[in-house]
């Protein structure tokens, strides 16, 4: 069963309608690659996925047991937020706030979550570290483990290499599918085509015409498209 179908759906905003017609399927262990010009409706998208946002019609449904709050997020950074006054470790173990309800404090087993999340992305020699002082793509190992805290089964990441340097983009694509390899499933919106290539299992084009396909699927279309034009 699919974690997620998403069934003829419109988006928009103040009643004006971005994206019609909008269906695609994400099985557990996929990735998926989101791509479309600037307010195509990716952003859209992303809320009406995270439950912020209410679609205008169609559905999105959830399954194969997924929750709502097990879809974790990974935005774009602004500039405060990389200039944010806080410790690598407390940032990490942010993203247990929503394990713990009305409790103030964070179990042994959460904080034992946090460790290992940050074991697995390299950067617990970075924990008592101050977060502004970290380079770019520290910061993204470090806001991905806090993704991580928050769940481990989908993962929603909105160009995640933004502002890295090529070498630092390419340590967070092997990241991202090493994490999918073990499980995960992602959901990645990107302008990368050459990465899409590489790691996309699905593609999911936004815009006019919208596409919805296998990664060779998609390469095959995009060839038709470009011999139209």
């Amino acid at each position: 069963m699919a974690e997620l179908t998403v069934s003829d759906v419109t988006l928009g905003y103040e009643g004006r309608a971005v994206v019609k017609g909008l269906s695609f399927t994400v099985e557990s262990g996929d990735y998926l690659y989101i791509l479309g010009e600037n307010g195509s409706g990716k952003s859209t998208l992303i809320k009406s996925l995270l439950g912020l946002h209410p679609v205008m019609a169609g559905s999105i449904q959830r399954g194969d047991g997924l929750e709502q709050d097990e879809i974790g997020y990974l935005p774009q950074q602004t500039d405060v937020q990389r200039d944010f006054p806080a410790s690598v470790l407390e940032i990490v173990r942010s993203g247990l706030a929503g394990r713990c309800g009305l409790r103030p404090y964070y179990t042994k087993a959460e904080k034992t979550l946090a460790d290992e999340n940050m074991e697995r992305l390299g950067i617990t020699h970075l924990s008592r570290r101050c977060y502004r002082e970290l380079s770019g793509g520290q910061q993204q190992r470090v806001l991905l483990a806090r993704a991580l805290c928050a769940t481990q089964k989908m993962l929603l990441l909105d160009e995640p290499v933004a502002g890295l340097d090529p070498g630092a983009s390419e340590e967070m694509y092997q990241l991202v599918d090493k994490l999918n390899q073990e499980g995960t499933t992602i959901l990645m919106v990107s302008h990368d085509l050459q990465a899409a290539g590489k790691y996309a299992r699905h593609i999911l084009r936004i815009g006019e015409p919208l596409f919805w396909g296998t990664k060779d699927e998609y390469l095959e279309w995009q060839k038709g498209e470009m011999k139209d034009a």
